[in-house]
């Protein structure tokens, strides 16, 4: 029996076409949803979008410090491994819960697979470093998203067992797109006809005031009109930063609430380009149903192979030279390249056919 588990809402989307393929397969298996995210609620409608079975385990293990977070999840999740006894773990990404889900499955003796095994930034500031890092270490089955992410692996000696299998994100947007495109409203929400989308989250943007000012001019004096779903840990570092009334009031950006899943999708794929701090939409833009330009405002990416085939940039946090790079873009459109980098739509069905295989 196979314990999958999550903890945020990329987690969800990333594992929901292996959940589907393992239902299609009568696979047994259990979810244990670490709660994580700032809203089970709004998680859980993330579940019921993309028609997933109910968590059996909910530990709500909240926010907190980075080492109070591990910790808790690391402490409930164990208890939940003891109940269900089961044969495989398997983590999804690079967050506090996947290290604690392969932390507890190790010290239980039991064999830990990492979806999306491989992934390097380089960049030390960021937790999810350590995290991926350490939950390659500790893994059996690591399930590397592309080449490059599995010659990582093998660089570093990894003990367990190394494959290449596409990302299950690339599953999930053309599974899931054709549904978004019919149930989705958000475009008559939207008030310009042509726009930009923007979203920023990570602690070391966010929490940092130079960092969020420069942002906030990058929205403003963006030559594109900007949709900007909020995240409630944004929009209060920029009350504190007195940043949020100027940005509200600017004709230039459109803030909304956070999104669903479908929303964000229909939103991706009419955007004319997408400024982002995130890792997981450098990966969705490469989708063969979405194809967007996607700006990284970021220091470094450990999602290399969407800098290559043209669909990403790292522009930095400088907001001359971001808007100079938005410029340049607008000036002489890159032609994209006409392959996804992160595989062709079928990544859940490899993972599984190994999982059943070992």
């Amino acid at each position: 029996m196979i314990c999958v588990v999550v903890g945020t809402r990329p987690e969800i989307i990333k594992m929901a076409p292996i959940v589907i393929e393992l239902q299609k397969r009568r696979k047994e298996f259990r979810i244990v949803h670490t709660g994580q995210h700032y809203d089970l609620e709004l998680s859980q409608v993330f579940f019921d979008q993309l028609d997933l079975p109910k968590a059996d385990h909910l530990l709500d293990i909240g926010s907190g410090t980075q080492a109070n977070q591990t910790a808790t999840a690391l402490i409930r999740l164990e208890e939940a491994f003891l109940r269900e006894g089961p044969d495989l773990i398997l983590v999804e990404g690079d967050t506090n819960s996947v290290l604690a889900g392969a932390l507890a499955g190790a010290k239980l003796g039991i064999d830990v697979g990492h979806v999306e095994a491989g992934l390097r930034s380089h960049d030390m500031r960021m937790p999810e470093e350590h995290n991926r890092r350490l939950t390659d270490h500790l893994s059996r089955l690591l399930f590397a998203p592309t080449d490059w992410a599995a010659s990582n692996l093998r660089k570093e000696s990894v003990w367990g067992d190394v494959f290449v299998t596409g990302n299950t994100v690339i599953d999930a947007c053309l599974h899931y797109m054709p549904l978004a495109l019919k149930e989705s409203e958000i475009l008559e929400k939207v008030k310009y006809d042509e726009f930009a989308l923007a979203t920023a989250h990570r602690a070391e943007n966010v929490d940092d005031p130079h960092v969020m000012r420069s942002f906030v001019r990058i929205l403003t004096k963006c030559p594109t009109p900007v949709v900007y779903p909020l995240h409630p840990r944004t929009r209060k570092r920029l009350k504190e930063q007195g940043l949020l009334k100027g940005l509200s009031e600017s004709e230039n950006v459109q803030i909304i609430p956070p999104v669903g899943y479908f929303d964000f999708l229909v939103l991706m794929r009419n955007c004319r380009f997408i400024l982002t701090d995130s890792g997981g939409i450098q990966e969705e833009v490469t989708a063969p149903n979405i194809r967007k330009r996607v700006f990284v405002l970021r220091l470094s990416t450990e999602r290399p192979e969407a800098v290559e085939a043209g669909f990403a940039e790292v522009v930095g946090l400088n907001d001359d030279e971001v808007l100079q790079s938005i410029e340049a873009y607008l000036g002489r459109p890159e032609q994209l390249r006409k392959e996804c980098p992160y595989g062709s739509g079928n990544a859940a069905e490899r993972i599984v056919t190994i999982l059943e295989r070992d």
